[in-house]
């Protein structure tokens, strides 16, 4: 009597080779970008990142407790959402702490009294008006 191949065996061998076929992938995408450039996320350890106050401690709240320091931030909302004055309130406890700030002004509404008042040190905000 001839073997025959159980249905789970070829389900067994198939998931056998996508397993390999997705360890290769991995292994080759480290190999080229570094460790840790790929993971599962139930693998990866959680990282403290420092925050920056918005000036809105609800916003605060929901982003876990600020802005991310040392990222690229940007703020998009419908004209009058409070766009700059959430962005201003950022820069100037950046500032506050010691950092440097940039600001790219994509609409060219920066208003420097503004600024002032909310606490930006304008002698010392970088500013792009692409």
């Amino acid at each position: 009597m001839a073997k025959t191949d159980k249905p789970d065996d070829k389900k067994m061998t198939a998931t056998s080779g996508k397993t390999q076929a997705l360890k290769l992938a991995l292994d080759q995408i480290e190999k080229q970008f570094g460790s840790g450039s790929i993971m599962r996320l139930g693998d990866a350890h959680k990282v403290n990142v420092e925050t920056i106050p918005t000036g809105a401690l609800s916003l605060d709240i929901a982003l876990g407790g600020g802005l991310p320091k040392g990222r690229i931030i940007e703020i998009f909302g419908p004209e009058a959402s409070g766009k700059t004055t959430v962005c201003l309130h950022a820069v100037a406890e950046v500032q506050k702490a010691g950092g440097t700030a940039a600001y790219v002004d994509a609409e060219h509404a920066l208003d420097p009294p503004y600024a002032k008042r909310i606490g930006v040190n304008i002698d010392n905000l970088l500013l792009s008006q692409p």
